[in-house]
């Protein structure tokens, strides 16, 4: 992509929309439940993203990626350390269960369902690319181009082998053991501190040993298991152009989640693959401007490429 590329009214199309909809969100469950904090909330959060994806827009080429930088961190230290460690909200998949058995609709709930799941319809993966605190640690190492061959499929089943122990984990302490959730409380601190510290361990182990910033991601996290369906049919999604892609194969290679990129652009379909986390590296790199991110309805036809 050329760093001298004008800014456009349409590169707006996203944060405005992102914008929109989260204090859509927000003014509704202030409405609904009286509390404001979900105003401020999930207004924040909201503008947190536009900023960072502003900011993504107007850089140059080689500085756009500070853009998404600065909305992990803004999302990510506000949803950690504010939520997290002062408000004692366990955020970690856990905790999402638990809430769920105990019927509360507030905290990580509320956060699932926006961010994770029904979201997920709007704006795909956009959290793991732009707001995961995870990521947000993950994402300083110095692996951002992995040296390494992917782990063959049967490696990328240990996602689901994480969500089947998080929900059975969950399951005996529920029902076995009478655990009840007990809101904002030392042992919900505890469930966050210890969750994320394992996250943090393993994926910066991980990094290390396969020289790959997003080899947790891939293999470990098990947040993907709730994203894959919603994301197949998610409006915002990579497009292309195929009469201008040359299939240089340098998305392909920037690609943190190893999508072939290309293959999709060159059979005229946007990115299916429900690995995409929405990062726009692919984007970014593009020296053709072929690629661009956009809202639109796939039609439902068999690709080679997806995963």
């Amino acid at each position: 992509m050329s760093s001298t590329s004008s800014l456009k009214r349409s590169d707006l199309t996203i944060p405005i929309v992102l914008f929109a909809v989260f204090w859509g969100i927000a003014i509704l469950l202030w409405l609904t439940t009286g509390r404001i904090f979900y105003l401020f909330n999930f207004g924040y959060i909201g503008a947190a993203l536009a900023v960072g994806l502003g900011v993504y827009v107007a850089l140059p080429a080689r500085k756009k990626p500070l853009g998404r930088r600065l909305a992990q961190f803004l999302v990510g230290a506000y949803m950690l350390l504010f939520l997290g460690l002062l408000q004692r909200e366990n955020m970690q998949i856990e905790g999402f269960f638990f809430y769920l058995l105990a019927g509360i609709f507030a905290g990580s709930v509320i956060h699932y369902l926006v961010a994770k799941v029904a979201g997920v319809l709007i704006f795909n993966r956009g959290w793991c690319g732009w707001a995961c605190w995870t990521v947000m640690v993950l994402d300083l190492l110095p692996f951002k181009r992995h040296k390494t061959e992917p782990l063959p499929a049967p490696w990328w089943g240990l996602r689901y082998v994480h969500f089947g122990l998080s929900l059975g984990l969950v399951a005996l302490l529920w029902w076995g053991l009478g655990y009840r959730v007990q809101e904002q409380s030392l042992i919900e601190l505890y469930w966050l501190l210890g969750g994320n510290l394992l996250y943090y361990a393993t994926g910066i182990v991980l990094a290390f040993t396969l020289k790959d910033n997003r080899a947790f991601c891939k293999y470990i996290c098990p947040i993907p298991t709730l994203q894959k369906i919603p994301a197949r049919f998610a409006l915002l999604k990579i497009a292309g152009k195929a009469d201008k892609c040359t299939d240089c194969g340098a998305c392909n290679k920037m690609c943190p989640m190893d999508i072939n990129v290309s293959g999709y652009i060159k059979n005229n379909q946007r990115v299916l693959s429900t690995e995409c986390v929405m990062c726009l590296e692919c984007v970014n790199v593009c020296a053709k401007d072929a690629l661009f991110a956009n809202f639109a309805v796939d039609k439902v036809r068999n690709s080679s490429h997806s995963f």
